[in-house]
């Protein structure tokens, strides 16, 4: 065990399984200390490198994240306290291991449940080789102004009251974690503040005892005096007895050990901690309170009195001219996390996106504003979904079925056209499904898909004009512009495109108004008295046809109907729907385990 101070201002540590608050703690509480560096030299979390990023004041700093204990300890040489927050499973494990490590002298093992018998071989293996283990079952220690373990002490606020940001005269030592806290404002309320407080933890074998640090804080010149919190249950405050009464402790220690109200009970009383169990007269409070008091500590007669007792020690000492008084400053004033101060109402912080369309804040997710328990109780189909998050409300159901009619139609045209070939030889290269996918998508564009859009544009423009169909086509003729939905390469006017008929069918059967498609239809017979394949073809009839669906529907206005051609929206449903066929081919090429593509030469014509 170590024989005086165990922790300074450029004390640095290793956090074994990361916890973002206990760490950006010790940060901030550095910043209000002053210090240089961050206390915090390295992060392990086992299977993860890399770096994570905190604050240390207003500065954002990254801190390396190690798999191993040994890579960490490997790469910070200077870092000699292992934080464990490990769960009790494997913090026995992982804390033998940090201890193996030459750079490491403080092990502090937080998880409570520990197996006993793990931790009487981990004080064993510590004392052997002059090491010290402070818990399990510990919130750690602080050295005041100079470095804390995790979440000692509390929020910063607990911290600045208790003046825990700057040294003063006393050493405090107790089993418990929560009575640490509110130690260390009485200790600030009636003394200049504490020097080194540990909480040993509350477990029948802690890593270190009482006693030990006692005899640290008698090593330390700082320290003027010693305030010590047991509790009933277990001896470890007889040794405390013997090194006052062997003379072993020169400086005043005030104590007090608590659980007095135990014997109210008619039975054994377990209190809060495994080691809070009086075992017979001796573990019981008043025994210890006696034992200290018969040897020279100050104990007072009750908690309530243990305020009293420690102002008047440190009086005394401060009127002898032991104990000179404490400077005091301004700590810095720490800042404001953005989500913290944005809930308190402090400060108002612009967004970077919006999103009307859906949000998954609450309880379950929602499609503009309908729940997904909602979509999926009322059997609505994919048709209702895209209603939902593309045009931000639910259409009628003929609208919904139209959408899922065209996304079957447009699945897919054959392994020919260009989408699908470019699928076809990504997959056979032996890229992943997303690769392949997209090498197909990017391939739409005007000359493949993106014809519907054109379609709804031309034809909505000649139609709100009032333009005959003859004066349609002949303006685009004098223009140079084909017609977008007029032509294919193998249907004619006597073998039309069964797709458009289908979508006539069910256009003409469930749609109010049909104006722009019927529209489309008069062109398409102007279209074919001058060649027998300008026919209308699938985009034709699908831009116009939805051209119907919004002005039908009665639920968009004219504005919003010019937005939706204008953006695109026709176009995604093409995108949509070949999606689902690409995502075939990718499949198919893979389940065929199909070879590298190679061009065959014959299919190419070489010219100088």
């Amino acid at each position: 065990m170590a024989t005086g101070q165990i922790f300074s201002r450029t004390t640095q540590a290793l956090f074994y399984n990361y916890k973002q608050l206990p760490i950006q703690r010790m940060l901030d509480f550095d910043f209000l200390c002053g210090r240089e560096t961050p206390s915090v030299a390295g992060i392990i979390n086992p299977g993860s490198e890399g770096f994570q990023k905190l604050f240390f004041g207003q500065e954002e700093i990254a801190i390396p994240v190690h798999s191993t204990i040994e890579a960490a300890c490997a790469a910070h040489p200077t870092a000699d306290v292992f934080i464990n927050f490990a769960s009790f499973r494997s913090a026995a494990a992982s804390s033998k291991l940090a201890l193996k490590q030459s750079t490491i002298r403080v092990v502090a093992i937080i998880a409570e449940g520990v197996p006993e018998s793990d931790t009487k071989e981990l004080i064993s293996y510590a004392r052997l080789n002059n090491k010290v283990v402070i818990g399990p079952a510990t919130v750690g220690g602080i050295q005041a102004g100079a470095f804390k373990i995790g979440d000692t002490a509390g929020t910063i606020d607990n911290i600045i009251q208790c003046k825990l940001y700057r040294p003063g005269s006393v050493g405090f030592v107790s089993k418990s974690g929560g009575m640490s806290n509110e130690m260390y404002n009485t200790i600030a309320r009636v003394t200049d503040g504490i020097y080194e407080g540990i909480a040993i933890g509350g477990d029948v074998f802690p890593g270190s005892t009482l006693s030990d640090h006692v005899l640290r804080f008698n090593n330390i010149p700082q320290i003027k005096m010693i305030v010590v919190l047991g509790e009933l249950g277990g001896r470890d405050e007889y040794s405390l007895v013997e090194a006052l009464k062997s003379g072993k402790i020169t400086k005043p220690v005030c104590a007090w050990v608590s659980g007095t109200c135990a014997r109210l009970f008619k039975s054994e009383v377990q209190f809060g901690h495994a080691g809070a169990k009086s075992g017979g007269i001796m573990e019981s409070a008043q025994a210890k309170n006696k034992a200290l008091k018969d040897v020279g500590a100050v104990v007072p007669t009750s908690y309530e009195a243990f305020e009293s007792a420690i102002k008047e020690t440190f009086e005394k000492l401060s009127e002898e001219g032991k104990i000179a008084p404490v400077k005091e400053i301004t700590p810095p004033q720490i800042p404001e996390d953005l989500n913290t101060a944005i809930k308190s109402g402090k400060v108002r912080a612009p967004t970077h996106i919006i999103s009307t369309i859906s949000d998954d804040r609450g309880e379950e997710p929602c499609y503009a504003g309908v729940p997904m328990s909602t979509i999926v109780e009322k059997g609505m189909g994919v048709g209702d979904v895209i209603s939902l998050l593309w045009f931000k409300r639910s259409l009628p159901r003929y609208c919904t079925q139209f959408i899922e009619i065209c996304v079957m139609l447009c699945a897919d045209h054959g392994p020919c056209v260009s989408g699908a070939h470019n699928t076809i030889v990504t997959a056979r290269a032996g890229k992943d499904l997303v690769s392949s996918l997209v090498s197909g998508l990017l391939t739409i564009g005007p000359r493949f898909g993106g014809a519907i859009d054109d379609a709804a544009r031309y034809f909505k423009d000649a139609y709100d004009r009032k333009l005959t169909p003859y004066e349609f086509v002949e303006g685009m003729k004098k223009k140079g512009i084909r017609v977008p939905g007029i032509g294919h390469r193998i249907k004619r006017g006597d073998n039309r495109d069964k797709r458009v008929e289908l979508l006539q069918l069910f256009a003409r059967t469930h749609f109010p108004s049909t104006k722009y498609m019927e529209y489309a239809v008069e062109v398409e017979t102007y279209t074919l008295s001058k060649a027998n394949n300008l026919v209308m073809n699938v985009d034709g009839a699908i831009g116009t046809l939805f051209l119907d669906l919004l002005a039908g529907s009665g639920m968009f206005s004219k504005q919003e109907i010019d937005e939706i051609v204008s953006i695109g929206y026709l176009n995604g449903l093409f995108v949509l729907a070949r999606s689902i066929g690409l995502i075939g081919h990718t499949f198919d090429q893979k389940r065929l385990k199909q070879p590298l593509y190679r061009h065959p030469w014959e299919d190419v014509l070489y010219t100088k």
